[in-house]
């Protein structure tokens, strides 16, 4: 671990091809076997070293062929075009987990993801609204989320499930909600009804942090 200070508060979605509730959370195997998913953050409050990351977005796409403590997974990041050369590099040092303790969510990445693609630079539109389960994150030509509440199958009617996680590496509490995905990078995938969680998280060099 590298002596950089950052940190990133923000608005959190994880989508996945799960059924929902991600059986990664639980420390169970994917639901098809292998893991081909999302992650998305609106850095509302941020910093790495002296490189204000206020107000950007990111996201990545995600493969594994099996669960992800496995390894061998690939990983596409895809960073907001707004971002100035200095908050590309300081986004790009924090996603490649060079800067995190060891089991902190970054670090671990890097440890399980054997091919990072070579990254894009794009619009991200980002919309998140955490207590009603909805969000949308698109980036054009690349990837489209649409995430909605899960609907009782009999009644239609919205369904509240919440994850509360007191030692989480990736967030300490969640919404867990249906994503629909459709992803046409590096790392192409599609999903009806699939599993997401929305969180507001705080990520610092020694991992998760309770929000405000």
């Amino acid at each position: 671990m590298t002596n950089a200070d950052w940190r990133l508060e923000g608005e959190w979605i994880k989508s996945c091809n799960c059924a929902y509730g991600c059986p990664c959370d639980f420390n169970a195997r994917p639901t098809q076997g292998s893991c081909e998913g999302m992650v998305g953050m609106h850095v509302t409050k941020g910093h790495f070293n002296d490189v204000s990351l206020d107000g950007l977005h990111f996201c990545a796409t995600v493969q594994f062929p099996g669960a992800l403590h496995e390894g061998n997974g690939q990983m596409q990041p895809i960073i907001d075009e707004r971002a100035t050369p200095a908050q590309r590099e300081a986004m790009l040092a924090i996603l490649s987990g060079s800067h995190s303790a060891d089991g902190t969510l970054f670090q671990i990445f890097s440890a399980i993801v054997v091919k990072v693609h070579d990254p894009v630079f794009a619009p991200i539109t980002f919309q998140f609204d955490k207590n009603a389960r909805t969000a949308r994150l698109v980036v054009p030509g690349l990837l489209d989320i649409d995430v909605e509440p899960i609907r009782n199958p009999v009644t239609g009617l919205p369904h509240r499930i919440s994850v509360v996680m007191p030692e989480g590496f990736e967030h300490r509490g969640a919404e867990v909600a249906s994503a629909n995905i459709r992803s046409t990078g590096a790392i192409p995938y599609e999903t009806h009804g699939s599993h997401s969680s929305l969180a507001n998280v705080v990520q610092t060099p020694e991992g998760a942090q309770e929000s405000a």
